[in-house]
């Protein structure tokens, strides 16, 4: 794959290039002009290489190589907002000390070009596969899976795949996945207006409240004053790990929590887990609450907040400690668990791979995170985060190194080869 390395790196930069988070739609352009100019340029890529390529809507697209049973390999050209905090353009592509920067390198435009280039370099050697590898990029991966929806309704989903969008050395479980927007009526507010948050699947980096009346204390809070504003500063990261950010809206909640006896109510309920939801667990781990998003208006604050819970327990175990509480609250966006077999072959194969390519020994491991993986019948996620490397996925100056680029590409041409020769 080194002769590859170079075409990569500036395909990567290139692609990187759009801004793909979700945006307005326009004609023919579901998730606005950047994912669809993306997704065009991603397919226009391969088919220089090549290879068949379909395009469905600008939903999604597809690159396809050989013939037989179909294997998926399940990525995703949208991304989160750039968000603040940057010294680097996030869409910019920059290389520093062997760090390519931008939004996406890691998550997950890099792995989709990369495992392209794996494709490539196969087709190249003459390997022929056995089975119709079907290279899927969604757009709408970060904001709701409409692209899957979509994809299925205009073509057929593979039953098995792999999905580069994880951790290695290879998911065999993923959490459940609940968003929810609670509403909780602010009687004598102590502030007129109050946001946070820019997506329900990110910590809560940034959070203002204005027309605040009493701004006594605020420093002990971590908040900053100007006026009568008050702002709460924090740092992202990816919600299904909210312990690796640090919850702006938590420091502002936490303020008010002290004159007021319903923002207390909220807080309680979403920071102090008064409902005791944390405790759920079970071997992939337990449930982790991310309040990512506020917005108070009509003297309501509503929050919209991230929930992944653990593999083996249901949806309802969450939804009935809310409904007991009387929580007010609407459910926008839900995923059943994934959970395979440890000792199945996908997982053996991918884990195998894994440990030729680097030398490690490994088992499977579960997570928080929701990868494509759950789309497929029997999938798996698979890297590209090494359990022993800073995560800096939905982080700013997020990044992916040229050593990483050159593995990843090593391990992820090997996986597609074992598993449809």
């Amino acid at each position: 794959m080194k002769k590859y390395l170079d075409e990569i790196v500036r395909s990567l930069q290139k692609i990187i290039g759009f801004d793909s988070a979700l945006a307005a739609p326009e004609e023919g352009m579901p998730f606005g002009k950047g994912a669809a100019q993306c997704l065009q340029a991603f397919l226009s890529l391969a088919e220089g290489m090549g290879f068949e390529t379909r395009n469905y809507d600008n939903y999604a697209g597809e690159v396809l190589f050989g013939e037989g049973e179909e294997f998926a390999i399940l990525c995703h050209l949208d991304v989160v907002p750039a968000g603040d905090g940057w010294t680097h353009p996030p869409f910019g592509g920059d290389i520093e000390d062997g760090r390519l920067y931008g939004r996406g390198a890691m998550d997950d435009k890099g792995p989709a070009v990369i495992c392209l280039y794996c494709l490539k370099a196969l087709k190249d050697s003459g390997f022929a596969p056995r089975k119709k590898i079907k290279l899927i990029v969604g757009c709408n991966e970060e904001s709701g899976w409409a692209c899957i929806e979509h994809y299925k309704q205009c073509a057929h989903m593979p039953d098995t795949g792999f999905s580069p969008d994880a951790d290695f050395p290879v998911i065999y479980a993923e959490k459940g996945i609940l968003h929810f927007c609670a509403a909780f009526p602010i009687a004598g507010a102590p502030f007129a207006k109050l946001r946070g948050g820019e997506r329900t699947n990110m910590v809560c980096a940034y959070a203002a409240a204005e027309g605040v009346r009493d701004t006594e204390g605020f420093a002990a809070f971590g908040l900053t004053c100007e006026g009568q504003t008050l702002a709460a500063h924090g740092t992202a990261a990816h919600a299904s790990t909210p312990d690796e950010g640090d919850n702006a809206l938590q420091k502002l909640l936490a303020f008010f929590a002290r004159q007021n006896a319903d923002v207390k109510r909220a807080y309680d309920i979403l920071f102090a887990d008064i409902l005791g939801l944390k405790a759920l667990h079970d071997e992939t781990g337990a449930l982790t609450m991310s309040p990512d998003v506020a917005d108070y208006r009509d003297g309501i604050l509503y929050v919209t907040t991230d929930i992944r819970y653990p593999a083996t327990m249901r949806q309802t175990d969450v939804t009935d400690r809310l409904d007991k509480a009387g929580v007010r609250y609407e459910l926008l966006h839900c995923q059943p668990p994934l959970y395979n077999d440890k000792n199945g072959s996908l997982v053996r194969t991918l884990l195998a791979v894994y440990e030729e390519a680097t030398g490690e020994k490994a088992e499977p491991i579960a997570i928080g995170g929701g990868t494509y993986a759950r789309a497929l019948k029997n999938g798996a996620g698979f890297g590209p985060q090494f359990a022993d490397e800073p995560a800096t996925i939905h982080c700013a100056d997020e990044y992916i190194t040229l050593e990483n680029i050159e593995k990843l590409a090593k391990i992820y041409r090997l996986a597609i080869e074992r598993l449809t020769r």
